[in-house]
């Protein structure tokens, strides 16, 4: 299993993996797309195996509404691994290596809105023990895990995904 960066002749199998890892639907491959068109991947990692890509993994800049520019937060998402490849540990290596990442080009903290059961075996906990809520409304789903020490001391606010996230299929 070899990981590495995302590059531009991955678009196609990525899409593919992401579409198959949701059940038929396009709507994560076509987030995927947008944040590489608009070139705001911060991190972006796939998984090969037996020279097929078989996972993918995201993580694309947030802000906190009314928060200031200094902090680097970036949201997980989307992380797909083909069918006849989940429960294989694929996922939970491109989310650790992703992270590892983050912190290395200086990301302060990571927001996730997921599984609980699933995230917190990579750290994350609930945002809104932290401070951050969402756009969404949601609070057991939205977590965050800081990449060190006090990266989200007095940070309070809602913090929104990039616009690629937001528009139509289309």
């Amino acid at each position: 299993m070899e990981l590495r960066p995302f590059t531009a002749g991955d678009a196609d199998a990525v899409f593919e993996v992401h579409r198959r890892a949701f059940d038929g639907r396009t709507e994560e491959a076509r987030i995927v797309q947008r944040l590489h068109d608009a070139e705001k991947a911060v991190v972006s990692l796939v998984a090969v195996a037996n020279d097929e890509i078989v996972g993918h993994v995201l993580f694309s800049p947030t802000s906190v509404v009314d928060h200031g520019e200094e902090l680097e937060l970036v949201g997980l998402a989307p992380v797909g691994v083909l069918p006849e490849h989940q429960n294989e540990g694929i996922g939970s290596l491109l989310i650790r290596r992703g992270l590892q990442r983050c912190r290395e080009v200086g990301v302060d903290a990571v927001v996730v809105l997921g599984a609980p059961e699933y995230y917190s075996r990579f750290g994350f906990e609930r945002a809104s023990e932290y401070g951050p809520g969402n756009e969404y409304g949601a609070d057991e789903a939205f977590m965050v895990k800081p990449l060190h020490e006090g990266a989200l001391d007095g940070v309070v606010g809602i913090v929104t995904y990039r616009p690629e996230f937001q528009q139509d299929e289309g």
